[in-house]
């Protein structure tokens, strides 16, 4: 899993649509691409924690609100091993401006 985290504020450039675009695709005809989603905007963030008394903590101001750094969507990719995931990383528009691809293998609970 490649899990893409963008910065709110650092003034650099987000990658472009176009870019977004043009890896989808190079992920699709490399036949890796098995999911994927863009997170709607950190506003519409809630979280949701239990308090020491068990009380359920619900919070519309997202989980970390002093961080400067969101998740902003994740791919799923079915590649042979982690190097090719971090060459697939590297190459994620999410990895530039700023940004950080960070890979995560899924678990596997059946082996």
């Amino acid at each position: 899993m490649l899990l893409i985290n963008a910065t709110t504020d650092n003034g650099c450039d987000e990658p472009s649509m176009e870019e977004w675009i043009a890896y989808d695709k190079e992920v699709n005809d490399a036949g890796i691409y098995v999911t994927g989603h863009a997170l709607a905007d950190l506003t519409t963030a809630t979280s949701v924690h239990l308090a020491g008394n068990g009380e359920r903590v619900v919070a519309t101001d997202g989980p970390y609100a002093e961080t400067r750094e969101v998740l902003g969507g994740y791919y799923i990719l079915d590649v042979p091993d982690l190097d090719a995931a971090i060459d697939w990383a590297a190459r994620c528009p999410g990895a530039r401006g700023g940004g950080r691809v960070v890979v995560r293998p899924l678990a596997d609970f059946e082996n």
